[in-house]
């Protein structure tokens, strides 16, 4: 049975970087909703509850059900969760003239405490709190402070609950905070008695172990994208069922230039069963006229499932669909505030027809991106792939605003290629998480020779990340950026403008659309 740490979401946008540091510990978590809390077994080792956008003073406080928690395992309340733990036990928290956002020094650390094993007096942590705690209950023990902040953290005796309880104003899964990943690594090692042995290698002998259990003699069917997700499921599949797992790989018109020879290619070498259909002329046709970014997405997705439903129908016996959903689709899919809101249309594959009547077997459901990359390293899927930039599942329909024709579609592919490779043949692929080139729908005026030109304009998107959920643009050297805009406007026929986005996320999204 896999040791875990829950972690109670109560909405903070770092809830999925806490869970982020505790897994590079190799210990495995899982984010549930702060009211939709699990029963426990002897599997959870440790509880952390997260911060919130909410102030335990308002109205709409996110109220949990404590009991469920204290006492069954160890729990670390952070900045909203500690605030909690002090107001539902007599503390006193009161919005305060002494707001700490951003980089703090801690003060007066009880070293003999185990949770601040390692961390240095003047540690520095990152705070983002308008609240404080001004008063603790009269049983608890200070154990950090600030020069702004008295009780930036605190411990209950464990008499008190019959487990260790405890709660810090900052943030210890953020950067700026220089010795959380320690902090957080006594919680789960010292405290809760983790062992970390939550490797890719332990996930993949776990994973195919149960897939083979799960799905016995059935065949699965997997639509195919050529991103990493789609390729280590399909891997992970192999590895447990073999020739019944049974793949396509649609090409929609959309791909990047030359990708679906190349990929169908890079399947064929990893043995898998693979058959590649070609249907770009029935995407554009469904495509035609449509400019609205979210009608392009519903008529992509309309039509992979029309392609798919007539390629399963050809493949005899599947019960299971293999999909290739990674952890955070499946969080998004949750609001801490009540039932599921709505994932984008094309993170799911929603509108399946009935008559398919197939299970759904998703064997990366509980990883993050970066760790799909390391279960595929670990089961030899090649780097080639495993380095790819993450690709929009409408492809390059949703990076050419305004309606699609296959003759913009070709546009875009050359200057897509030519970005892509500056970018490889100087070094720069590998240092950035994304990116990729924006057919806009602007016309500029141009000089070319003695003529005057009136011509598209192509956007370079380039960002760096670690998850896609916030994303910085990415400083590129402006001889790189010079050397790309000369190739596309001198060998991209129809193209006379470059500029570059600097936006980053938020507020801006990576995509366009």
């Amino acid at each position: 049975m896999t040791q875990q740490i829950l972690i109670l979401d109560f909405g903070s946008q770092y809830t999925q970087l806490i869970a982020r540091r505790v897994r590079e510990l190799n210990v495995y978590c899982e984010i549930v909703p702060y009211n939709k809390i699990p029963d426990f077994d002897k599997s959870t080792k440790g509880i952390i509850l997260s911060g919130s956008p909410f102030s335990v003073l308002q109205k709409e406080a996110l109220i949990p059900e404590l009991d469920k928690v204290l006492g069954k395992a160890p729990v670390l309340g952070v900045c909203y969760g500690a605030q909690y733990l002090a107001h539902a036990h007599e503390g006193t928290v009161a919005s305060s003239n002494k707001r700490e956002y951003g980089r703090a020094k801690l003060s007066s650390i009880v070293n003999q405490d185990v949770l601040f094993k390692d961390v240095p007096q003047d540690s520095q942590v990152w705070m983002s709190h308008g609240d404080t705690i001004t008063e603790l209950p009269s049983s608890f023990e200070l154990l950090a402070s600030t020069a702004d902040v008295e009780v930036a953290a605190f411990k209950a005796p464990e008499a008190t609950f019959g487990a260790p309880v405890y709660g810090i104003q900052f943030h210890p899964e953020v950067t700026h905070s220089s010795d959380g990943k320690q902090l957080l690594k006594n919680f789960c090692y010292d405290i809760c008695g983790c062992d970390g042995d939550w490797t890719p290698a332990h996930f993949v002998e776990e994973t195919v172990a149960s897939l083979k259990k799960q799905l016995g003699d059935d065949k699965v069917l997997l639509g195919l994208s050529g991103g990493v997700d789609s390729s280590v499921a399909a891997a992970l599949l192999q590895k447990a069922i073999g020739k019944n797992l049974i793949c396509f790989f649609i090409d929609n018109g959309l791909l990047r230039k030359d990708e679906f020879e190349e990929v169908l290619e890079s399947y064929k070498g990893m043995g898998l069963n693979i058959t590649g259909v070609d249907s770009k002329q029935r995407f554009y046709d469904a495509l035609a006229g449509i400019s609205d970014p979210e009608g392009k997405r519903k008529a992509i997705g309309k039509t992979f499932i029309e392609v798919f439903d007539e390629e399963a129908n050809k493949a005899k016996g599947v019960t299971w669909l293999g999909q290739g959903t990674i952890y955070p689709d499946v969080i998004e899919s949750v609001s801490v505030h009540g039932p599921s809101v709505t994932i984008k249309s094309h993170h799911n594959v929603g509108g399946l027809p009935d008559h398919m009547n197939l299970k759904i077997v998703e064997p990366l459901r509980s990883l993050f991106k970066d760790e799909v990359r390391e279960v595929g390293a670990e089961m030899g899927v090649p780097k080639h792939i495993l380095s790819r930039h993450p690709f929009p599942g409408p492809g390059l329909g949703i990076r050419i605003l305004g309606d699609i024709t296959a003759e913009k579609v070709a546009i875009l592919q050359e200057a897509d290629a030519i970005y892509t490779n500056h970018l490889k043949s100087s070094g720069w692929y590998d240092k950035v998480w994304q990116a990729g080139a924006i057919l806009l729908p602007v016309q500029t005026v141009g000089v070319m020779g003695d003529e005057r030109t009136y011509e598209k304009t192509v956007a370079l998107r380039c960002v760096n990340s670690v998850d896609g959920m916030t994303a910085e643009w990415s400083r590129l050297p402006y001889d790189l950026l010079a050397d790309i805009s000369g190739e596309i406007i001198n060998n991209v026929r129809g193209v006379n403008r470059v500029v570059y986005d600097i936006s980053t996320k938020p507020p801006a999204t990576i995509e366009w659309e």
